[in-house]
C-alpha cells in the first residue's frame, strides 16, 4: 500500500499522518482505530481481516 493511500485512510480515521511519522506508526495507528490489535510489522503478525493488515 503507497503513502498516498495511507494518509488518506488516516485522515478517514483521525490518525495522525503528519511529515515525520514512519508508516509503520501510522498503519499500527489506523489498526487501533479499527479495532484491531497494532500488529502490522511485528513479529507477531495477526490473522484478522483488517483493512490494514499484510499490505
Amino acid at each position: 500500500m503507497k503513502m498516498q493511500e495511507i494518509k488518506e485512510i488516516a485522515k478517514q480515521w483521525d490518525v495522525n499522518a503528519r511529515i515525520g511519522r514512519s508508516k509503520q506508526d501510522i498503519i499500527r495507528d489506523i489498526q487501533i482505530r479499527e479495532g484491531y490489535s497494532p500488529c502490522f510489522r511485528t513479529k507477531e503478525e495477526c490473522e484478522s481481516d483488517c483493512l490494514t493488515n499484510g499490505k
